[in-house]
């Protein structure tokens, strides 16, 4: 029974086939589905010849498709290899064609290389051929159709299709342009997949060039990590590089791409470092892409920690070793390992050449960089050498009179901050408040029930300020009064017996006189007590120490009705037309001037100061008090209290709290030590007081 052979796809295609047998034997409708199915297959391998799949999913497609048009048993695609040899790349039902033997794969791969030299697509009958079996020829029971596939006519492959015999030689010429169409669309794909391939490595290596540009641009040991990490993971297209730095034996993980700093003692960052150092001890690079087996013992169980922590999918370790200066690293000829390249992906565990690939360069390149700044770095009195090379340009002929310029400029200004002495101030904050100024405290716990002043008011000494009240302490006293009455009751009492029975035997006596005096000593204590809750009773009544002003705002909306604790601050009561004062903050530190400078002047240190309110304007006082104990306050630190007396009639406002900044004039020293002083104090209390 012949096979129904292809049909005309339209007046492009440049063939038509016809079937065998008369065409009334054709069913009119079975011949147009044909064309249609046939139509939609091509359609298909011409959409596959212009995509940008890979090459098994290629050949996959079109080679089912081709067998499917030309309803053939099977067929195969040959491709070039090394030495210019065929290899199999793709086959359908190859089994079939029964080359079992050696005679006939002999034969047929003859034939195979005979299209191969000649260029030409040729059908070639069943079991044809010379009758030496050395010679090419058709071994099996199918029609062979082999058609070229060619670039920039350079034949890349063959492809072989198992065609059913029967049909008469036009059919079986129609099969071959059907196929040599399919080819040229095959030829096409092949075409644009290397223009691809050359736009691709034209991008990697202009990529690669940067990056070595990059690499190799500093000297410093930093720069060169950070380089190598970030722009070699945009050359890998990994998801993340890493470097380890060598430190003797051990190595830690210095930056991570992608990063600015990194916590080293992170579990991760830990885990990783401990990974690169085994694999930098054992002295062949890792990798991993999901099997661990076969990986020695002490660097798998370190990976498998980390991967579990990481979840990275592909780990590569590569060591960084020190090239040899003397024969270059070739023949593997490699010194100490100075650091380690760590490359992770964390989605995709394929490891293919191509990826291998720029690893193995990025860290030959790196290594040669980062080699190349350690050497750097290592060289002696470094930055002295480097002063001392520009200073050739200095003193050149034609720079030499700037240069002199300079140094006198220099010198002049060197002996300028020795020599002339300029005002040594030093700076200090506080308040401005007047001298009569009273913080008003509860004396005891209770609830703020009147507040009888308002702010701003003026008030005499003993002023009402504050009422208090306290229910358990009127609960703790009305209990007292009743002990109290129930002791004078029970003595009451025993006075009584004893009045009542003047026969009364002397021992009963002696027992209620002892009875009298325990209740008489018990009365005695209810009494201090009372006594004492009394006096707390009158502190629940606040009153001003002093004649004054008061100075808290809204203290009535801020207490009334509102819980107090002993010691806690109500108000402040001060008096405005008493003399005004600043009270200075001074740092610790700076107490040593304020001392030496205080024995020098008996009127008092003068004291510069401007107001918040008025910053444009200077008011001067003096110095009346220095506090002789630290202590701690607000951001400040250690800071020392200064009392400064001030003339409140040149001050354009006088507000309590007010805030202050003010130079404590200490005498005059040298220019330079005025600028400078803090410096020199942290060099000699940082650095000189330990040699």
């Amino acid at each position: 029974m012949s096979t129904a052979p292809p049909v005309d796809q339209s007046k492009q295609n440049g063939f038509q086939p016809v079937a065998s047998g008369a065409a009334s034997d054709v069913d009119p409708t079975l011949v147009q589905q044909t064309k249609m199915q046939i139509r939609g297959l091509v359609n298909e391998i011409t959409r596959l010849s212009q995509s940008d799949c890979s090459l098994e999913e290629f050949y996959d497609g079109f080679m089912n498709r081709v067998v499917g048009a030309l309803a053939s048993v099977g067929g195969a695609v040959w491709t070039l290899g090394g030495n210019d040899n065929l290899e199999l790349r793709y086959q359908i039902n190859m089994a079939k064609a029964r080359l079992d033997d050696e005679d006939s794969q002999f034969q047929h791969s003859m034939l195979l290389r005979s299209v191969l030299s000649s260029g030409q697509s040729v059908i070639v009958q069943p079991r044809s051929g010379s009758a030496d079996e050395d010679e090419a020829g058709n071994p099996t029971d199918y029609l062979l159709l082999l058609a070229t596939i060619k670039i920039d006519n350079q034949v890349q492959g063959i492809v072989e299709i198992f065609q059913r015999p029967g049909g008469g030689p036009t059919t079986q010429r129609g099969y071959l342009r059907f196929l040599l169409q399919m080819c040229d669309l095959a030829s096409d794909y092949l075409k644009n997949r290397q223009l691809r391939h050359f736009s691709d490595r034209q991008e990697l290596w202009d990529k690669l060039e940067q990056f070595i540009h990059t690499i190799h641009g500093s000297l410093d040991v930093r720069d060169t990590v950070y380089t190598i990490a970030n722009e070699g993971r945009r050359l890998i297209q990994a998801d993340r590089v890493s470097v380890a730095m060598c430190h003797g034996r051990k190595c830690k993980i210095d930056v991570v791409s992608g990063l600015d700093s990194i916590d080293r003692r992170a579990r991760e960052i830990r885990m990783l470092g401990q990974l690169a150092t085994t694999v930098v001890r054992g002295g062949q690079p890792l990798w991993y892409h999901g099997d661990a087996d076969d990986l020695p013992p002490q660097i798998e169980s370190k990976l498998n920690k980390y991967v579990d922590r990481s979840h990275s999918r592909l780990v590569a370790v590569i060591p960084l070793r020190k090239p040899l200066r003397d024969g270059s690293s070739a023949g593997g000829r490699y010194g100490r390992t100075i650091a380690a390249l760590i490359v992770e992906q964390l989605k995709d565990n394929r490891l293919t050449d191509s990826y291998q690939k720029r690893v193995e360069v990025v860290a030959q390149h790196s290594a040669d960089a980062l080699n190349n700044a350690l050497e750097h770095n290592s060289l002696f009195l470094l930055p002295l050498w480097k002063v001392l090379g520009k200073s050739t340009a200095v003193i050149a002929v034609r720079n030499l009179p700037t240069t002199l310029l300079l140094i006198v400029s220099l010198v002049a200004m060197v002996a300028a901050l020795c020599m002339v002495p300029a005002d040594f101030d030093l700076s200090a904050t506080g308040e401005l408040r007047p001298s009569v100024r009273r913080d008003i405290f509860a004396h005891v716990d209770g609830t703020l029930v009147e507040v009888p002043v308002e702010p701003e008011q003026d008030v005499v000494a003993g002023k009402i300020l504050a009422r208090l009240e306290n229910n358990k302490l009127e609960s703790e006293i009305i209990g007292l009064h009743g002990k109290l009455s129930e002791t004078q009751k029970q003595i009451n009492a025993i006075n009584r017996t004893i009045v009542d029975n003047p026969h009364m035997r002397p021992a009963e006596e002696i027992q209620l006189s002892g009875r009298i005096a325990q209740l008489e000593e018990a009365k005695t204590s209810i009494q201090r007590q009372l006594e004492i809750y009394r006096e707390q009773q009158r502190s629940l009544v606040v009153t001003s120490p002093v004649s004054g002003q008061v100075a808290t705002w809204q203290v009535r909306d801020k207490l009334l009705q509102r819980p107090v604790q002993r010691g806690q601050r109500l108000m402040t009561v001060f008096d405005p037309k008493s003399d005004w004062e600043l009270e200075l903050q001074m740092p610790e530190r700076r107490m040593g001037h304020v001392d030496h400078a205080a024995g020098q002047f008996s009127d008092g240190l003068k004291v510069v100061f401007i107001l918040a309110t008025h910053p444009g304007k200077e008011f001067v006082g003096r110095v009346i008090e220095i506090d002789r104990t630290a202590e701690t306050r607000d951001d400040n630190g250690n800071t020392i209290r200064i009392r400064v007396a001030i003339d409140k009639r040149e001050l354009p406002d006088l507000r309590d709290g007010a805030k202050v900044t003010a130079r404590v004039h200490c005498g005059r020293e040298s220019m330079g030590y005025v600028w400078f002083h803090e410096l020199i104090e942290t060099v000699q209390a940082k650095v000189l007081f330990w040699f």
